[in-house]
């Protein structure tokens, strides 16, 4: 049964321009494709996604920057053979791409439009004929695969004109409050270089199909990035940041609240450049909420995103764990682009449609431990023959299953205090000099591949050494965490009772999307950092330039 959703009535409500434009192209291309192309095509999709962005930096006092942008693209997608066998089958280690993200005009003129449609339609369709027309005489594709899925899924029809906020953003007064921000780095003379900047964007997406999917909808983001960086003695380049975000520009916070995180970033700095370089260390650790976020994206979320289980280039790390445990007991993990808020706070990763038309929906990945599904595109896998709208994609970019929010939760959860006790009880009991707490992190990194090693990155900023007998905590620098996900999923012992949220983008195949990762704190009774790569270069020899030296602020 179709599933139908709309602003009032799909039949009361008159379909906007762009969209009454993509229709009558796509409808008279498809069916000039199917009347004159062999092999005929059996799906076509366009894509318009339009975007408007303000962003401008500050640094020390002064703008540095400041841009306004706005853009259409198209994308289209050309299915051709069956849903059995198509053009998007993969073969080997080869990830098929048609789509350019071609330039569009911001004007709803149809002539113009339907010129840039029709040639994009037909460039796309002969590259996908082509392909297919490969894959059938590729002896790789004779050799029995393991997994005999299809390589297109059908959808519901869905038909939403969703109204998009209005991006309303005054550049001179968002200049002044940066200006001010970033100047009161001044204050620290040991920091070399630093920035306040502030970003603003609404993105508009329209969809049509010939599954009969007619959709415009869209969203706003805002973004305030705080960064301060600076040398240390030995050569090893270090910095700091912070980020603020919102859903729109007028819930930034105050002038205190961004104050306060500026101070933040430059304390921290000025403490890591007199912080001793850390050792290699394997050990027992916290992870703050925010660290705890990043590190479940980096070693579980990609590991779980359908289209990994089929490829045969992949680790595959889970694709034979279903239904069986791969996380503690007491964790379950949700993925949900339905959810815009946790508390007070914004979330990145939110969508009412994927990339592919599919409504946005809740998918609890793994209760109490145990795997139930992965994250699906219209791309089907072996058990697994729908999407649960986890399609999604960068523009210019072919659409492959990507996390949305991703939600950690536990029945193991403790307050902070007491997870700091068990942290002191777990160094004592492993007869450790010290454990490890990592405050903040800026991201990370993880290859799934089989061909390398299934390895993962967490690049901390802010890492605390935490001693059993007492000793105030010491400010280390230099760290990374390592590892590999199997192993380290087994040594979560508990967790704190606190979420917090890290907001950011995420880049893949499908290039790069707004993601948000939640969770409580962790203690893991064993992790392992190693050294940051170090430059050979030395601070600079000069002494930094000031008002009475003639150099200005």
């Amino acid at each position: 049964m179709a599933v139908l959703f709309s602003l009032v009535s799909a039949t009361a409500q008159s379909p906007p321009p762009l969209v009454q434009i993509l229709e009558s192209e796509m409808q008279r291309n498809f069916v000039a494709m199917k009347v004159k192309g062999e092999p005929a095509p059996y799906f076509l999709a366009y894509a318009v996604t339009q975007q408007e962005a303000h962003l401008l930096a500050a640094t020390s006092g002064m703008l540095a920057s400041k841009d306004y942008s706005k853009s259409r693209s198209l994308d289209v997608t050309v299915r051709v053979g069956t849903p059995q066998l198509d053009n998007y089958h993969r073969v080997g280690r080869e990830f098929a791409t048609f789509t350019n993200g071609s330039i569009l005009s911001l004007d709803d003129n149809p002539n113009a439009l339907k010129r840039r449609i029709w040639m994009d339609t037909d460039g796309v369709y002969r590259a996908a004929s082509q392909r297919l027309l490969n894959i059938k005489t590729n002896k790789e594709v004779k050799v029995a695969a393991k997994d005999l899925s299809d390589d297109f899924s059908p959808s519901e029809a869905v038909v939403a004109f969703k109204p998009t906020p209005e991006l309303r953003f005054d550049g001179d007064k968002w200049a002044g409050r940066a200006r001010q921000w970033s100047k009161r780095f001044a204050e620290y003379s040991d920091i070399l270089s630093s920035s306040v900047t502030v970003v603003a964007q609404r993105e508009v997406k329209t969809f049509v199909n010939t599954d009969g999917t007619r959709l415009q909808h869209g969203r706003t983001f805002a973004r305030i990035l705080i960064v301060a960086r600076s040398k240390a003695s030995d050569g090893m380049d270090l910095s700091t940041s912070e980020t603020i975000e919102a859903d729109d520009p007028a819930r930034l916070p105050s002038d205190k609240v961004v104050e306060a995180a500026v101070d933040r970033v430059a304390k921290d700095l000025r403490g890591l450049l007199r912080a001793d370089e850390v050792d290699p260390f394997v050990g027992p650790a916290i992870l703050s909420g925010r660290a705890a976020g990043v590190f479940f994206h980096e070693i579980f979320g990609h590991r779980i995103e359908g289209h990994r289980q089929k490829d045969e280039t992949e680790g595959q790390t889970f694709t034979k764990s279903v239904n069986g445990p791969v996380l503690p007991s007491f964790l379950s993990v949700i993925f949900d682009p339905t959810a815009k808020r946790l508390a007070d706070t914004d979330l990145y990763g939110w969508f009412d449609f994927d990339d592919e038309g599919v409504a946005a929906r809740r998918v609890p990945v793994v209760e109490d431990g145990i795997l139930k599904t992965f994250l699906m595109s219209r791309s089907p896998i072996a058990g697994f023959s729908r999407s649960n709208g986890h399609g999604r994609r960068q523009a210019g970019a072919e659409i492959v299953s990507r996390q949305s929010n991703l939600i950690v939760s536990s029945k193991n959860s403790v307050s902070d205090a007491k997870l700091r006790e068990m942290l002191i009880e777990e160094i004592k009991k492993q007869n450790k000099p010290y454990g490890l707490f990592f405050e903040s992190v800026t991201g990370g990194y993880t290859t799934t591949g089989r061909a390398g090693l299934q390895a993962f990155t967490v690049i901390p900023l802010v890492v605390y050494r935490v001693f059993p007998d007492g000793k105030p905590d010491e400010l280390v620098r230099g760290a990374d965490i390592v590892g590999t996900p199997l192993a380290s999923f087994g040594k979560i012992v508990a967790t704190g009772n606190q979420p917090q949220v890290f907001n950011g983008y995420c880049g893949a195949e499908s290039g790069s999307v707004p993601v948000s990762a939640i969770s409580p704190a962790l203690l893991v009774s064993e992790i392992e950092v190693q050294k940051k790569n170090r430059s050979q270069e030395r601070p600079p020899l000069l002494g930094r330039p000031t008002p009475s030296n003639g150099g200005g602020l």
